[in-house]
């Protein structure tokens, strides 16, 4: 068992713009709960971002501005998305040293066979 508890890293940042974490506890707490629901908040934005930008980007008439904008906005939603995996990736449980990867070196895997050769 670790002797140090686990950090949680918050979607948010202090005001010198350093990471902030939470010591995590039972993952139902109100600081941990406020932060799943500014990750899901974050996430959201980031799909309704893609929707505009993809329609702005897709019209070659678009103005500068207007595309600028549009990647500046995905800029942040790309470093968002990038915190919240990372926070989650740091909350999975550590991978057991026991399973195969995909390619297993047992022939089961999906990519072990030639094409065009029999299942």
């Amino acid at each position: 068992m670790d002797s140090y508890p686990s950090l949680r890293l918050l979607p948010w940042s202090s005001p010198d713009g350093k990471p902030c974490f939470l010591a995590n506890g039972s993952g139902d707490g109100y600081v941990s709960r406020l932060a799943d629901e500014m990750e899901a908040r974050q996430l959201a934005d980031g799909l309704d971002v893609l929707g505009r930008a993809r329609l702005v980007l897709e019209d070659p008439m678009s103005p500068y501005a207007e595309v600028r904008y549009a990647g500046i906005r995905l800029t942040e939603c790309l470093a968002d998305a990038l915190r919240v995996a990372e926070s989650r990736g740091r909350r999975l449980p550590p991978a057991d040293d026991n399973t195969e990867p995909c390619g297993s070196a047992d022939g089961g895997g999906i990519g072990d066979r030639a094409p065009g050769e029999p299942a």
